[in-house]
């Protein structure tokens, strides 16, 4: 994996620890304090799923 990847995999794994640090696991879940941080997660899992298949199309493209 490239240094590029490396950091961007890493600074959306820290936005969804800190989100789901923030959660209030006492209310329920869908609730409207709430849907902020689980969008926000949503959108951090959807980032490493984007950056695993961009790694991979660099690996095939790359002339050996």
């Amino acid at each position: 994996m490239q240094k590029f990847y490396k950091v961007f995999l890493i600074v959306f794994i820290v936005i969804i620890a800190i989100n789901t640090y923030a959660i209030d696991w006492n209310s329920d879940i869908t609730s409207e304090d709430n849907l902020k941080f689980l969008i926000s997660i949503a959108c951090g899992l959807l980032g490493v799923g984007l950056l695993f298949i961009l790694n991979t199309w660099s690996k095939i493209g790359a002339k050996k």
